[in-house]
């Protein structure tokens, strides 16, 4: 039992509830529920499989499917904890059954924090993901000789070790890798499996990451308080006197990580780790300020987003690049700001030329060009540019063509000798600097 056939027949429902009785015997009030149940299933998992096929860029043409599935997930969440008494006896409903629907909800509202950029949306895939932990949903998986379940059970460590991250809960996460450790150990023991190695680098990656950030500092009494980089209510820098508020707004960023032989974990570097909370607000309580995504009626406006929407792009294609550029470029709203974080490996010119145009201070590179002239024609709209790279000085020169705002904040190509010292005595420019891979400031 516990498996529905996809499309659902009166065949595939009486095959699944043969298990629980004679067939005969069962009343149509279950019969119904369990044939509901492989209904709201088989639903849930085509919208969430037809997630991949949605654009990466653009701001709207996805918001109505991610409703439609939430919505979708909600009933059968709903629907299973209704229905458990019968689901267990006729359908044979497994408790990693479970999990894997609150699992799903979690990346759900983890994909959705990277769609919205609304911190609030980590706080719902950090209770999902913390709830499967709690209920022990997934511990009964090592007891079935079926390696692919114990894949999810991994799988599911890694993104709740993301999430935990991106909230800065460390001691949720030492306590997350240790278990995914154990869990590692014994799913390489009990399966020859392909992916031992996989899931071995999966390890040391989270522990590179972790031994570079956070930042962490000691308090009064000599207790380690764990810094955060986003912006508190209380952490708002006052404004000089004389500034003007409200002209222009930052609406959009990219962060762009594709430095060679960098601590990341999944696809997020250290870099753009830290930027990226740079440029959010801290999450609050997701109840109090707005509904479920996608469950506001089509008369009601959409909650207003705090935070500047972004793109997190780990190594991409020139053409990628130049893809969600170009989105960000034609959704940018008046009197706003575009803002490109590029960490990368510098590219020097080979030779020196005469004429020093913008192609002879070479650039940093992405997965197919070294040249930082592609900017030029999205200067016709305000934008901000950071780059943290050894050749950051190729953006120097960067030439302002159409008047419009422009900043470009170059990183330092080379340590002053007291950061040095620093670095040396705290250890913690550490991998950063010692993987050769940008002129990204120590930690200390």
């Amino acid at each position: 039992g516990g498996n529905c056939q996809f499309p659902l027949t009166e065949l595939a429902v009486k095959e699944i509830m043969s298990s629980g009785g004679a067939e005969d015997d069962i009343p149509q009030a279950e019969r119904k529920t369990v044939t509901d149940f492989c209904y709201l299933l088989d639903k849930s998992k085509q919208l969430f499989n037809g997630l991949r096929d949605l654009p990466q860029y653009g701001q709207k043409q996805w918001q109505s499917y991610f409703g439609r599935t939430f919505d979708v997930y909600t009933k059968l969440w709903k629907f299973q904890q209704q229905h458990r008494q019968v689901l267990d006896n006729r359908y044979g409903l497994k408790r990693w059954q479970i999990g894997e629907i609150a699992s799903k909800i979690g990346q759900l509202y983890y994909h959705y924090y990277l769609r919205t950029s609304e911190t609030s949306y980590l706080n719902e895939a950090f209770s999902f993901y913390s709830a499967i932990r709690q209920r022990s949903y997934y511990s009964q998986v090592n007891k079935e000789d079926r390696p692919e379940l114990v894949v999810k059970k991994l799988r599911y460590y890694a993104r709740f070790i993301v999430v935990c991250l991106l909230l800065n809960k460390m001691d949720v996460v030492k306590d997350l890798v240790k278990e995914l450790s154990d869990e590692i150990e014994d799913y390489t023991h009990r399966f020859n499996t392909e992916d031992q190695v996989e899931w071995n680098l999966v390890l040391q990656e989270v522990a590179a990451f972790i031994e570079a950030d956070p930042v962490m500092v000691l308090n009064d009494d000599n207790t380690i308080v764990i810094t955060s980089n986003r912006l508190s209510e209380t952490g708002a820098p006052l404004l000089e006197q004389g500034m003007i508020v409200g002209q222009l707004a930052l609406a959009d960023a990219l962060i762009i990580g594709n430095c060679n032989n960098q601590v990341k974990f999944s696809e997020l570097t250290i870099d753009m780790f830290r930027m990226l909370q740079a440029l959010e607000r801290e999450p609050m309580n997701l109840a109090s300020q707005m509904n479920k995504p996608g469950m506001q009626e089509s008369t009601e406006k959409p909650a207003r987003r705090e935070n500047p929407h972004k793109y997190l792009l780990y190594k991409p294609t020139f053409s990628q690049l130049y893809t969600f550029l170009a989105a960000s470029f034609k959704e940018l709203p008046a009197n706003s700001v575009l803002l490109i974080y590029l960490s990368a490996t510098g590219v020097f010119p080979s030779g020196r030329s005469d004429s020093e145009g913008p192609y002879d201070f070479g650039g940093v590179l992405t997965n197919m060009s070294c040249c930082h002239t592609y900017l030029y024609p999205f200067t016709r709209k305000p934008l901000f540019i950071i780059v943290d790279s050894s050749n950051s000085v190729a953006y120097k020169n960067f030439t302002n063509l159409f008047g419009q705002p422009l900043v470009c904040l170059l990183s330092p190509t080379a340590y002053p000798k007291a950061l040095q010292a620093c670095a040396e005595d705290c250890g913690r420019s550490v991998r950063i600097t010692s993987e050769k891979s940008t002129g990204t400031l120590p930690s200390c």
